[in-house]
Parts: C-alpha cells; sequence; structure tokens
C-alpha cells in the first residue's frame, strides 16, 4: 500500500505475466519438439531479454515519476543502453 494509488491496478494485474505466457505458448507451438532442455532454455531466455527491453524503452507500466516517490534513491532514471 505504499506504493501511489495510479500503480495499485498495475500491482495487483497479472496481465503482463499472462501476456509473456501466451508469447511462450505461440511461439513454442510453432516449433512443435524441442531437441532437448538447452533449446527451451534459450527460446524462453530470448523471449524474456525481447519483453524486458520493449518495457523497459517503450512501454514503462509505471512512470518513473510516481516510483521516485516511493524509493530511497531520489535519482531515478533508465540507463542510457540497457545492460
Amino acid at each position: 500500500m505504499d506504493f501511489p494509488r495510479e500503480h495499485w491496478t498495475q500491482i495487483a494485474s497479472t496481465n503482463p505475466l499472462e501476456r509473456v505466457n501466451r508469447e511462450i505458448k505461440r511461439r513454442a507451438d510453432v516449433i512443435g519438439i524441442f531437441p532437448n532442455d538447452g533449446a527451451i532454455i534459450r527460446l524462453v531466455g530470448a523471449l524474456m531479454l525481447e519483453t524486458n527491453d520493449e518495457w523497459t524503452v517503450a512501454r514503462r507500466y509505471m512512470s518513473l515519476e510516481t516510483l521516485a516517490r516511493v524509493t530511497d534513491n531520489p535519482t531515478v532514471r533508465l540507463p542510457a543502453v540497457a545492460t
């Protein structure tokens, strides 16, 4: 409840997780049978990296300004290059 009121719906929602799971299922269905566990890990890892980059740059789920109100670090900003 320490988060700003405008973030409550995002915190309670599982929509982003469900969206990632649907995307994994969609791409796994295209492949069909995986040759080994490493292939599954590479696919899911690549999707996680892609999703992280997309949300970091294009879709901020929560604004940095409102997150700055609940953090101990007053300077909240994104790095110039995602690591």
